[in-house]
């Protein structure tokens, strides 16, 4: 039975995504409600409050599909029902059906570019063997040398090692990722129907999006041709997790197919269904092609998580942004972490000069027009876990590189002294993975009602972003002002009501004047005159109506 929710979320503008904050929800790493140190949907259900009360429009959740967690629920076995280790399909409706009251929307993570191993279609195509119409829903092929003991060409497997896998008949099968993530055949038409039903399933029980995983790679280039060079030979990775190179496995012309097939299924549903590309494409121009009225409603601007501590380098990301958003007309996607980087404090240096430029990238991106994505605990201000134990890591490129992404994905503090503080029902002291004890004074407890806390920073951003005219609808450009060195400035307007950011990158703090009032900064303000001291890596907004 599918769910039905009667009270429209916070907005029924059908355009609601345009301007939203939607909050990054690592289901296992949230909120657990069983104590069994894994996070879970009726965790989130209990948290909900704390979400809206931060100001959020909306909810990504990662995957919660069956899966046997190899790559911690990206290799799905079952689409359309809920993992036990995060609940069951109740668990979800009764979640959605809160999140609506609440007046939040929720975004469901979609992997179309593989299954699990375990996914019923691929153990089908073990079993039946080469040349049966089981295999041709995934990408298996013949290998190369005198009796097929190489892989079909030179592709490599984006978490390391060869992007093949050999069957027990001699052939092989393509996984981008894991060995235990097959690669789907999608010029197979079975494999596209079984997808748009999916979608349709999950609408149905009344998600208002889709987070597209890999949405840049489900079509490979015909005959599978060679890249051309290897780490083996160059000592150059062909591709990076999140990388920009043309390959022929990447950012093919034929994968705009599958999204305007797609596009007419979430307009026939009511309220702005939407769906968001996780798509890496070689210039922001190819980006751009991912987005329109009759494709996919947004892309992450991810040019903007990897700028560089520099007025230049964030001035430029944000001018081609917004450059190519206004050719297609949509908005741009801004995002500064994710499941799969490095939390921004510690890229930005880590310790208290991290934390500030931290907080002044996030005033930066809260100010700009267009739709953000918070990862959860940024909120808070956590670092990267650096740390952690090898023998907890369960990144499935930890053992295959060397590199981990278990250190963004350590579950977020709630209160308490002690680890793992509160993440579980009073009582539990179980974490999938272990919390610092310099977490201790970042949870949200300890931030609460805190006047300087980054909580309270980003409550008050967020509350301004949806209450400033300037802010509020996320339309319109932004008006760049001449400064000195080292300094970002821009203006937002809407009628008479005028937004200045400042963001301070120079160096030496810098005096801020004729811009109004300042009515959020990240750090500290100095009056000096009629005008501010801005301090070092630090961001401002100043009101003038």
């Amino acid at each position: 039975m599918t769910a039905s929710t009667t009270t429209p979320p916070r907005t029924t503008d059908d355009d609601w995504w345009r301007s939203a904050v939607v909050y990054q929800v690592y289901v296992r790493s949230f909120a657990d409600s069983d104590g069994d140190g894994v996070g879970d949907l009726q965790g989130i259900r209990e948290r909900l409050p704390y979400l809206r009360d931060l100001g959020v429009d909306a909810l990504w959740l990662t995957p919660f599909y069956t899966s046997p967690m190899i790559d911690g629920g990206y290799d799905v076995a079952d689409y359309r029902d809920v993992d036990p280790m995060f609940g069951t399909l109740t668990d979800f409706d009764e979640m959605i059906t809160d999140a609506h009251a609440l007046g939040l929307r929720i975004i469901v993570d979609l992997v179309p570019n593989h299954t699990s191993s375990a996914h019923r279609w691929f153990t089908a195509a073990l079993a039946a063997g080469p040349d049966s119409p089981e295999r041709a829903r995934y990408l298996f092929a013949e290998g190369r040398g005198e009796h097929g003991e190489l892989p079909p060409n030179d592709w490599e497997s984006i978490f390391g090692g060869p992007a093949w896998t050999r069957v027990a008949d001699g052939q092989w099968y393509l996984h981008l990722f894991d060995p235990a993530q097959p690669d789907l055949n999608w010029r197979h038409p079975e494999v596209r129907a079984e997808f748009s039903d999916v979608l349709r399933f999950w609408l149905d029980r009344g998600v208002d999006g889709f987070r597209v995983d890999v949405a840049h790679g489900m079509i490979k280039a015909e005959g599978l041709p060679d890249v051309g060079f290897s780490t083996m030979t160059t000592g150059q990775r062909q591709v990076e997790l999140l990388g920009k190179g043309r390959l022929p496995y990447f950012d093919q012309d034929e994968v705009h197919e599958i999204y305007r097939a797609w596009r007419p299924i979430l307009d026939s549903y009511p309220g702005g269904r939407m769906a968001v590309a996780e798509a890496w494409a070689e210039t922001p121009q190819r980006l751009a092609r991912y987005i329109g009225p009759d494709e996919l409603h947004q892309a992450f601007s991810f040019d903007f998580l990897d700028a560089t501590w520099s007025a230049d380098s964030f001035r430029k990301v944000i001018d081609t942004a917004l450059a190519e958003s206004a050719v297609v007309g949509a908005p741009t996607t801004w995002v500064l972490s994710n499941h799969d980087k490095q939390r921004h404090v510690t890229r930005y240096g880590d310790g208290a000069e991290g934390l500030r430029r931290a907080r002044a990238a996030s005033l930066l991106m809260l100010a700009l027009p267009g739709c953000a994505y918070l990862y959860q605990g940024e909120e808070l201000g956590l670092p990267e876990v650096l740390d952690l134990p090898d023998e907890l890591r369960q990144d499935p490129a930890f053992l295959r590189t060397g590199e981990s992404r278990d250190g963004c994905r350590v579950p977020i503090p709630w209160s308490g002294e002690l680890a793992p503080y509160g993440f579980g029902p009073a009582g539990s002291d179980l974490s999938w993975l272990p919390a610092p004890a310099t977490w201790r004074g970042l949870s949200v407890a300890a931030q609460t009602g805190v006047a300087d806390s980054t909580l309270e920073l980003y409550r008050a951003a967020l509350r301004i972003r949806h209450e400033h005219p300037a802010l509020a609808s996320g339309a319109g450009g932004v008006t760049w002002l001449e400064t000195e060195p080292g300094v970002l400035a821009f203006t937002r307007a809407a009628g008479a009501a005028v937004l200045t950011c400042v963001v301070n990158l120079s160096g030496a703090p810098v005096l801020i004047d004729g811009y109004g009032a300042p009515i959020a900064a990240s750090e500290a303000l100095t009056g000096q005159g009629s005008g501010h001291l801005l301090p070092v890596d630090a961001a401002a907004w100043f009101e003038r109506r």
